[in-house]
């Protein structure tokens, strides 16, 4: 891939302009002559544009060189039941497994509804055993809160919160109680910095929804008993299919506990007392899309090629690496999650602070992230990367593995000028 340019004429020396050569070398193409330069000055347009701008945090953008070709090989009109549609579900799972690195006595399931249905049929088929610790700094993860305390009805449940761009004690993690979290934050930016706050020898479950992770974060294996995530984050696939990932211990909990509750028949993944193993097997509990399936095996081998998890992992560090660096220099922008310890690579949220910005009220802020959203597709260099409705006021930046890292550059310009065009335009009507 290589990035896009527009010609602009400067005059003057060229001591207010940086050369964008090195990142058009990055995507394969020659050095750049002079005269394509990227300009400083806010009040002037950037003349590099990505390529990709799809920065949006689900659907993500799809992998590099992504078509329509790469769909050919799909089961259209065949029964998935069938036994190339059975196949390429299995392959699907056999895939994930290798790139994953998930344990051979781990099982791994495609199930409907995307991560929220893969992460309810999760809640509604093991809570209730025991007391729960839920986790929460975020807007997903304070959803999981609603479900268990609003829907569920449990008595015994302990909320651990922290503000957006925070998260919450991990020390106070009861083990022997079951444990509800998000690994990243997709909506604040903040993720786990790893699983060494969850016990081995910890009694109760723990229930972690990775979808904005997996793929992009080493997770911990023997410290999960239950992950789901779905196909359109990090691996940029389709919508509507999620993953189930179970450990032995979350099997053993569904064999010998019956909820209180009626089960929905998506959510039921045990029959007489005994998984229904042919769930991990391919056999889905309703009708997936084979046009998804064939996408995400796209993806899928697309990871295997640029070095597998290692080489995903690396790719979404690059764009948090990036921002970073841009972040650094900035006289207004900043994390949303201050730790870089806990920071995401993936869903990495912007904030703004300067006196202008500061003196905005709470709508105005809102109201000033929105038309730079709209201002930068308008130019057709970012589309979707207003924050999450419920979190500050800010923009965010999906960095995941189908992200390239010269495109995550040449946007970062493109911030500034739209920060100092909304500024002014507000500063002027004001």
């Amino acid at each position: 891939m290589c990035l896009n340019f527009r010609a602009a004429t400067l005059s003057g020396d060229n001591s207010s302009v940086d050369s964008f050569g090195e990142i058009h070398s990055v995507c394969g193409g020659p050095p750049l002559p002079n005269e394509w330069l990227h300009v400083k000055d806010d009040t002037m347009k950037p003349t590099a544009t990505p390529c990709a701008p799809q920065f949006s945090s689900g659907p993500c953008a799809k992998r590099p060189g992504w078509g329509p070709a790469a769909l050919a090989d799909a089961a259209l009109g065949r029964s998935h039941r069938s036994k190339i549609g059975k196949s390429k579900l299995k392959e699907v799972i056999d895939r994930t497994r290798a790139l994953l690195g998930v344990p051979d006595n781990y099982r791994i399931g495609i199930v409907p509804a995307s991560d929220t249905g893969a992460f309810e049929m999760a809640m509604w088929s093991m809570l209730g055993a025991r007391g729960v610790d839920l986790l929460a700094w975020e807007s997903f993860g304070s959803g999981w809160v609603t479900d268990v305390v609003k829907q569920l009805k449990l008595e015994d449940v302990r909320v651990l919160e922290a503000d957006y761009g925070q998260i919450a004690d991990l020390s106070a993690v009861d083990p022997k109680r079951d444990t509800v979290f998000t690994f990243n934050g997709t909506t604040s930016g903040v993720r786990v910095p790893n699983g060494d706050w969850i016990a081995d020898d910890r009694e109760g479950l723990t229930l972690c929804d990775a979808t904005s992770a997996v793929f992009a974060m080493d997770l911990p294996w023997d410290k999960l008993d239950v992950t789901t995530y779905s196909w359109q984050k990090v691996l940029g696939g389709e919508g509507a299919h999620g993953m189930l990932i179970l450990s032995p211990r979350a099997v053993e909990r569904l064999e010998s506990y019956v909820p209180a509750w009626p089960m929905p028949k998506i959510f039921r993944l045990t029959k007489g007392g005994k998984l229904i193993e042919g769930i991990f097997k391919g056999e889905t509990i309703n009708t997936p899309s084979m046009l998804a399936v064939e996408d995400v095996l796209d993806a899928l081998k697309w990871a295997e090629g640029i070095g597998g998890l290692n080489g995903m992992i690396a790719r979404s560090e690059a764009n948090l690496a990036a921002v970073s660096a841009w972040v650094e220099k900035s006289d207004w922008a900043g994390f949303l999650a201050a730790d870089p310890a806990v920071r995401s690579s993936t869903s990495i949220c912007i904030s703004a602070s300067d006196p202008w910005f500061d003196g905005l009220s709470e709508d105005d802020q809102r109201a000033a992230m929105k038309q730079i959203d709209a201002l930068l597709e308008s130019e057709g260099v970012a589309f979707d990367i207003n924050g999450y409705r419920d979190a500050p006021a800010g923009l965010r930046l999906w960095g995941g593995a189908t992200v390239e890292a010269a495109d995550m550059e040449a946007l970062l310009p493109w911030l500034d000028w739209a920060y100092g065009q909304v500024k002014q335009s507000k500063s002027e009507a004001a």
